[in-house]
């Protein structure tokens, strides 16, 4: 199959959305699968898997302590069984909003609250097959601030410059997709906002 990019059309499909025929759903944890039945504007019908994430979304937080200074917490992470190096990150609670869920998460995770918050964009683990979304967010004017949190130790509070972000990817402990993603883009948003 051949790709096919046209000026003017960077981001921009050229196809409509499938038709949805049908839709049957059953539980998978703490997910909801859902099983679609899709027309293609060409005529094909195909058969589409999903999950959707029980709750409101997540945060990924990218704390600055200073501009050249990102803070990154050591956790934990049972997947790979093994202690992870990434950014403050969390489960929005039901009626917060992006920035309040990054600010107490900020403070359960790493001790800092934030004066100042940014939403930049949302970012997605799989569009291909799932509906979770993580909003990213950066934290500045940082003041010590503790909340207790649902983790069951204190994490570590690691500081990193960010002119250092070429040597933090190849850690063998820094490699959740999310936090390298987040960190580029701030690092990107950040220079042109100054």
């Amino acid at each position: 199959m051949q790709s096919h990019v046209r000026p003017g059309t960077r981001g921009m499909s050229r196809h409509r959305l499938p038709t949805i025929h049908g839709v049957t759903e059953h539980e998978a944890g703490p997910y909801r699968m859902e099983r679609l039945d899709l027309e293609f504007g060409n005529g094909e019908r195909r058969r589409y898997e999903r999950l959707h994430g029980r709750g409101h979304g997540a945060v990924i937080v990218v704390p600055m302590l200073d501009d050249e200074t990102v803070l990154l917490v050591r956790e934990y992470a049972a997947g790979v069984h093994r202690y992870e190096l990434g950014l403050v990150k969390g489960r929005i609670d039901a009626g917060e909003l992006p920035e309040q869920a990054a600010n107490r998460e900020l403070q359960e995770e790493a001790g800092y609250g934030a004066h100042r918050i940014d939403v930049l964009r949302s970012l997605s683990l799989a569009p291909s097959y799932m509906s979770h979304q993580t909003h990213l967010v950066i934290a500045r004017d940082l003041y010590p601030q503790r909340l207790p949190g649902d983790e069951p130790e204190e994490l570590e509070v690691v500081p990193w410059k960010m002119a250092a972000l070429h040597e933090l990817v190849l850690q063998e402990d820094f490699s959740e997709g999310r936090s390298i993603a987040a960190l580029f883009i701030a690092r990107e948003w950040l220079m042109r906002s100054q």
